[in-house]
């Protein structure tokens, strides 16, 4: 089996609003190589889906599944009710109301009401929690369960957390060249 050929990893979303967060998950992936499948399961607009896709993933051989939402943010523990496999959570701050005029709507609690739903799940349904819209951070983890079974992406997450930190190497001696005004002005233009 092969992470890159066969998807390892599944990427939900409650709606697809959601896609503005959580396609940084899908970016992450792909940086790695690891391939993954992407839906919308919506939590409550379309309950019986859920075990329909908990049983698609069994039957798939994914390993992890990436679910994001918003608001209440339902979708990630009732994934992880009704599959064996680990499930990231993603709190979402931007959600879509179907029922609004307005485009997009912001949760109303700047996203702590997903935090504190996907993070306070009870006893026997983990869900693991990333911070609110940080899609990223979840495919980055995705990528740490998998390096478990595949040697080689240990081996491209060295290689990662390697060019972070000559990044910030880069940063800091351009920072102490220019001092810190002419640095930050350079780097965050208005």
């Amino acid at each position: 089996m092969s992470y890159s050929k066969k998807p390892l990893v599944g990427i939900i979303m409650g709606s697809s609003s959601d896609s503005k967060v959580m396609h940084s998950a899908a970016i992450a992936l792909d940086e790695f190589g690891v391939k993954h499948e992407d839906q919308i399961v919506s939590a409550h607009r379309t309950p019986t889906r859920l075990p329909d896709y908990a049983k698609h993933a069994e039957k798939q051989g994914f390993k992890v599944i990436i679910a994001g939402a918003g608001g209440s943010a339902h979708l990630p523990g009732m994934i992880a009710s009704h599959t064996t496999i680990p499930v990231i959570g993603v709190p979402i701050m931007v959600y879509n109301d179907k029922t609004s005029s307005d485009k997009f709507k912001f949760s109303a609690f700047g996203g702590l009401d997903a935090l504190l739903s996907i993070s306070e799940m009870p006893t026997g349904s983990p869900v693991v929690t990333v911070g609110v819209n940080k899609a990223a951070n979840a495919g980055l983890y995705a990528v740490k369960i998998l390096a478990n079974e595949f040697p080689e992406l240990k081996t491209k997450i060295r290689k990662h957390k390697e060019v972070q930190h000559q990044s910030v190497l880069r940063e800091s001696g351009e920072m102490k060249k220019l001092g810190l005004a002419r640095f930050a002005n350079k780097k965050f233009k208005k």
